[in-house]
């Protein structure tokens, strides 16, 4: 069936046309004025901005094995909600996809209860274990091109060296949360700064993630393995980024909505309990200058949705993680777009949805263009509202973001043509 927004202000690179987009399940099939609407859907997107659909590469579902913090049904529909249509699903679930029949049941229960483009990890290590490295070419066989243990990172280097080899044989993305333990006392909650002085809580040094980071990107450029660093946060991280990315490595990194938004004296328990920890004042303007000049790529979630019974537990013990899918957009438009006026729209839109598939192979995915896949979303930029986690479509409610103004919401989110999520007023109109 062919589908029409009609008068909707559309982003088209960095700019923002009045025009309409006529569409299917497929692609897109023409922008322009007074488009014939003969046997259209019509949808009405007058007062509205179209954009591409988002695209997040980190993204904990929780299914299957902790359906009691999120389902893929659940997970997809908050999603949805929140603008995205494509999201990558990390693989430290249980059982771990991580060998060719579980990966299959994986896929199918994702194809039947996902509502926007899921594509899952696998391991790189069996069990995430840090063993034996998972078998990338029954991965490949099931389409499977992109490879993380996320939760953990890979401890030993000859091992971490054999899966950069298997993985460039396979042509395969390896995505690493790097942390050496090394580094984290039992208990660590929060960065190594302020906050231990404070409350006398342990902290998790920057070295924690930086050093391991640094040990698997002069293997992968050595190598020439795709790789990709997991929720950048420190400056010594952005050092190691830079020299690799000068030496000419195939790397990329992404940094998530929070560590962009929130430092280490904005803690205040454990919803803003996260790992990598929120670091200091001079780590976050870094991380913002560093997506801003190229040394970060991407802007991705690490959606981690828990339980009321996690998060109810003092910092030491309080499960590491929040909830971003539903809230992350209309955050980084309403401070960095709107108030600050530091980034445009298309900026921000590039590094949440173009760029993001550029690097994760997605064809045609992330720009509003004829020929371009029909993964859209309406949102409305004037609309002021706050923040409550009871609107949440995901099990999780654990957000440090309870009660934050913002000036974005999602109108309605298209998948393949197709309407996944509309706003609950335009239902009853």
């Amino acid at each position: 069936m062919r589908r029409l927004v009609r008068n909707a202000q559309v982003l088209m690179d960095d700019a923002l046309v009045q025009t309409d987009v006529l569409f299917d399940e497929k692609e897109i099939l023409e922008i322009g004025n007074d488009i014939e609407n003969e046997n259209c859907d019509v949808i009405n997107g007058e007062g509205y901005v179209l954009l591409p659909g988002l695209v997040d590469v980190h993204v904990h579902l929780r299914e299957p094995g902790f359906e009691e913090k999120e389902t893929i049904a659940a997970g997809t529909k908050a999603a949805a909600h929140g603008g995205f249509t494509t999201i990558f699903c990390m693989p430290n679930v249980n059982p771990f996809p991580d060998n060719g029949s579980t990966m299959k049941n994986y896929l199918a229960k994702i194809e039947s209860d996902s509502l926007v483009h899921t594509h899952p990890y696998c391991t790189i290590t069996e069990g995430e274990k840090g063993n034996r490295v998972t078998d990338f070419k029954a991965m490949k066989a099931l389409g499977i091109h992109w490879c993380s243990d996320d939760g953990v990172g890979v401890a030993d280097g000859n091992v971490m060296k054999n899966a950069l080899i298997q993985a460039k044989n396979n042509n395969m993305l390896v995505a690493c949360h790097t942390e050496n333990m090394d580094y984290r006392k039992p208990g660590a909650c929060v960065h190594e700064g302020i906050l231990c002085d404070t409350y006398g809580w342990k902290g998790i040094p920057s070295l924690c993630e930086s050093t391991q980071l640094e040990r698997d990107l002069n293997m992968a450029v050595s190598i020439g393995t795709k790789y990709h660093g997991c929720h950048i946060s420190c400056i010594e991280s952005l050092e190691a980024l830079r020299k690799a990315k000068e030496a000419g490595g195939d790397v990329t990194a992404e940094v998530t909505a929070h560590h962009l938004l929130l430092e280490e004296k904005d803690v205040k328990g454990p919803d803003w309990k996260m790992n990598p920890p929120l670091r200091s004042h001079e780590d976050r303007m870094a991380l913002i200058e560093a997506l801003e000049n190229g040394t970060l790529d991407i802007i991705a979630n690490d959606h981690a949705p828990h339980t009321f019974a996690d998060k109810n537990r003092p910092m030491s013990e309080a499960a590491f993680g929040i909830v971003s899918l539903e809230t992350s957009f209309a955050l980084l438009y309403t401070e960095f777009v709107k108030k600050e006026k530091r980034w445009t729209l298309g900026q921000l839109v590039n590094w949440m949805s173009y760029k993001p598939a550029l690097r994760f192979g997605l064809e045609k995915t992330g720009k509003i263009a004829e020929g371009w896949k029909s993964d859209l979303v309406l949102m409305d930029l004037n609309k002021e509202r706050v923040i409550h986690k009871e609107d949440f479509y995901s099990k999780g409610k654990n957000t440090p973001f309870e009660g934050w103004t913002v000036f974005a919401e999602t109108v309605e989110t298209i998948v393949s043509g197709k309407t996944v999520y509309r706003r609950k007023e335009e239902e009853t109109e």
